[in-house]
């Protein structure tokens, strides 16, 4: 089975963990049937990689230094990490290692892996089971960033008069061949031309392992359960990471045979209400009523100044990725955002064992004597709403690394928010964009565990149902 490396991507991305012996076995048990695979894998031959491949190796190698994410740090010879197995989870989020692949001959997707990227049988059994590996029938345009060798590898697997001999992709549009699907099954077969995308270092969530998930269910139901989600832990799951998600290891914890559905979200940070389907129908329910505004949703947010009580009105950039920037002022095509402060109270500032115990980031608030809790009715849902607006109106959310360092910096020097009270006058377009590029530089990073930010309380169907989480982390000191 033959292959071409078309491209490799590093940036940042896990924490040094045991997981329960318990778990381990479950995630070996999986896999049980993959020793013939082991046993087949003696006898692949070593994948041949093309220049640009050595490139990308040796960049990778650099890069992977001075951080090695998996539990073993023996240096293998391709100067990536000894790889073993995906558990124990480790503790740290080191640089993701992301594979673009081209098959250039048929055969089982794990066998293939294995022979291409120089990795053992159990460790690609792993990438699946977490959901990390992807396909498409057709290899997706490259980005622009691309190099010539990565265009003429594109090019030549999708010419017309290569795909025209490909059965599998008769009757579907290129575009329609080019969407991407998780890979599920070890053994699955995959055709010359396929393209693959594999997560060799998916994002972890070491908090799951550190949960007693079955106190944290606040209600079950036939239809649904109510989960008071610890902060650190993603509801249900991620691009490259569906095992360690809220979903997974609550279904868990209810010794449920049918996998619990997600039906909305809410921040990595956030800790509180989320409900989870026990059927793809009520999932589809629960969407409805979301939609129709059927549901409530009550936060309390510990911010770093005191918040007027009242409706709080922003417009969000219509961008999907973060930060979020928004506007105190209408701006065509801009999302609308609204949040009522029901009440603002003066508290103590957590102190630093609490702090220490979850992971809270000190992001440079020069007071620390008081915060304020505030209960938020949450009238639109946009992502990072609640975190976004209180930033912009100098008020953000303890431990919040992303927004509050923008928030010290425009305290600090009024004006450099070019959406905010005192913005400035730009004469010309460039000038706008230099503007709005050096404010997004002034935020931080997304918070590797908690913030002040609670989804207190969920309720549906004019409250009946209505549900409320224990109290938050900045209350247990």
């Amino acid at each position: 089975m033959g292959s071409v490396s078309f491209t490799s991507m590093l940036a940042n991305g896990c924490r040094n963990f045991s997981a329960p012996v318990a778990l381990v076995r479950t995630l070996a048990l999986t896999h049980v049937a993959l020793s013939e695979h082991a046993n087949n894998y003696k006898h692949v031959k070593v994948a041949c990689f093309s220049r640009s491949s050595k490139k990308r190796t040796t960049f990778a190698c650099e890069s992977l230094k001075q951080d090695v994410t998996q539990p073993t740090a023996v240096s293998s010879v391709n100067g990536y990490p000894e790889y073993t197995r995906l558990l124990p989870c480790p503790s740290h989020n080191g640089p993701p290692r992301v594979e673009h692949l081209v098959v250039s001959e048929g055969g089982p997707v794990l066998e293939y892996i294995c022979k291409t990227l120089d990795l053992p049988p159990q460790f690609v059994a792993d990438l699946i089971h977490f959901g990390a590996v992807y396909y498409a029938l057709v290899c997706p345009k490259p980005p622009p960033t691309a190099t010539p060798e990565q265009m003429r590898v594109f090019k030549e697997v999708t010419a017309p008069s290569v795909l025209k001999n490909r059965a599998s992709i008769k009757g579907k549009t290129v575009r329609e061949a080019q969407k991407t699907f998780r890979i599920t099954q070890a053994d699955e077969f995959v055709e010359a031309g396929t393209y693959l995308r594999v997560h060799v270092h998916p994002k972890r969530f070491p908090r799951c392992y550190e949960i007693d998930w079955k106190s944290r269910i606040i209600a079950v139901s036939e239809e649904f359960v109510v989960l008071d989600k610890p902060a650190g832990t993603t509801v249900g799951g991620t691009t490259d990471n569906i095992e360690e998600s809220c979903a997974t290891f609550a279904t868990r914890a209810l010794g449920l045979t049918t996998p619990l559905n997600t039906t909305h979200q809410i921040d990595n940070c956030t800790e509180g209400c989320v409900v989870l389907a026990r059927t793809k129908e009520y999932c589809s329910v629960f969407h409805g009523k979301i939609r129709e505004k059927k549901v409530k949703k009550v936060y309390l947010a510990l911010a770093t100044a005191p918040v007027p009580t009242g409706i709080i009105t922003h417009y969000m950039r219509p961008i999907n990725v973060a930060p979020r920037l928004i506007s105190e002022d209408f701006i065509e095509r801009w999302s609308l955002c609204q949040l009522e402060v029901m009440e603002c109270k003066e508290v103590p500032w957590p102190n630093a064992v609490v702090e220490e115990k979850y992971c809270v980031e000190d992001c440079g608030w020069p007071s620390k004597d008081y915060a304020y809790e505030c209960k938020i009715n949450l009238l639109t849902g946009r992502t990072h709403q609640v975190r976004a607006q209180l930033a912009a109106c100098g008020a953000p959310i303890v431990g919040d690394s992303m927004y509050m360092p923008a928030a010290v910096a425009e305290m600090e020097s009024p004006g450099l928010n070019p959406f905010g009270q005192y913005k400035k006058h730009y004469t010309t377009e460039n000038d706008k964009e230099t503007a709005v590029a050096g404010w997004i530089a002034r935020h931080g990073k997304e918070p590797n565990v908690a913030i002040g930010l609670q989804a207190c309380q969920i309720s549906w169907d004019d409250g009946k149902h209505t549900f409320e989480a224990r109290a938050p982390w900045w209350r247990c000191q």
